[in-house]
């Protein structure tokens, strides 16, 4: 199956030319009242499903999903361009340039710098995709260093920027923790040892259980705050641990849903018309039931 470059290009522009109409006065409610803020959630949330479509290895699952992806880029751009911001054009614009600069093995180096790229690499990569890398960090690293237009954050005795603005903010919040907490262990800035964040633990929830029991509404952005510290801790402890904590999480989900499907096969009734003590019965024949097939399935 080969892509039709017409076909993709016709069927994108009338992607654009859709989203425009949707976004235009006797347009769609709905889309006409979004922001960048209240969108932006959803960008997460379709970029998981495409996470979950490729894990699954559905293919025409991961098409669609890829397509909501792609709804999330179409409709930022027309957003900025309504605010006068720039078009999908720029966006594209960019990528293109982007991909050809870093790729002066395929392009060729003339076309490469003709994209902006300032860095000297060897090209004659030799089909080696560690030289390909390199290449492209080097290339990338030229790129930041070229788009360097505000004042140095360097302080008056000399020392260097932040050095936690290395981080990008754009992570996904779990693994954003994960770096700011390996990058602060580089200045020395961490626990010893992971047990030494068991009693963190206990101090976040402390902490957290005071503020949530005051009951006020007006104190939900403390709670907030708490549990935040919570979750960065837990992240942490992880960390010492050498475990992932988006793995760990999603092991986890995948754990409850089975385990939560069983209670509702186990269940005489709907699970709903139980008592607490019942569904906590139910919940522990789950556990050990599933847990039994596991090591049957590993002895095997």
């Amino acid at each position: 199956m080969e892509t039709d470059p017409r076909r993709a290009s016709e069927l994108f522009e009338q992607s654009v030319a859709i989203m425009a109409r949707l976004r235009a006065p006797g347009g769609c409610p709905w889309d006409r009242e979004q922001s960048f803020d209240s969108i932006r959630k959803y960008t997460l949330e379709e970029a998981y499903e495409v996470f979950d479509a490729i894990e699954r290895r559905d293919w025409p699952h991961l098409a669609e999903e890829l397509g909501d992806l792609l709804l999330q880029v179409l409709f930022y751009a027309e957003m900025a361009a309504n605010g006068g911001k720039f078009t999908i054009s720029d966006v594209i614009d960019h990528l293109n340039r982007k991909l050809v600069r870093r790729h002066p093995h395929v392009f060729g180096e003339e076309a490469s710098r003709a994209a902006g790229n300032r860095a000297d690499v060897d090209a004659d990569v030799e089909g080696s995709a560690i030289a390909v890398l390199r290449n492209w960090e080097e290339i990338k690293s030229a790129e930041k260093s070229a788009a360097k237009t505000e004042p140095h954050l360097a302080a008056a005795d000399g020392k260097t920027a932040p050095r936690l603005d290395a981080v990008p903010r754009a992570l996904p919040a779990l693994a954003e923790a994960a770096q700011l907490g390996a990058k602060a262990r580089k200045a020395g800035f961490d626990w010893p040892h992971w047990r030494d964040l068991l009693p963190k633990l206990a101090e976040e929830i402390r902490e957290l259980e005071a503020e949530a029991d005051s009951g006020d509404p007006a104190r939900k952005g403390a709670v907030e705050a708490e549990l935040g510290d919570l979750l960065f801790t837990v992240v942490n402890l992880g960390r010492h641990l050498d475990v992932d904590a988006e793995m760990a999480l999603r092991g986890c989900n995948l754990r409850f849903r089975q385990r939560f499907r069983q209670m509702e096969l186990d269940a005489p009734r709907p699970l709903e018309d139980l008592s607490p003590e019942a569904l906590e019965d139910l919940w522990i024949r789950a556990k050990r039931k599933l847990s039994a097939e596991r090591t049957q399935e590993i002895a095997r």
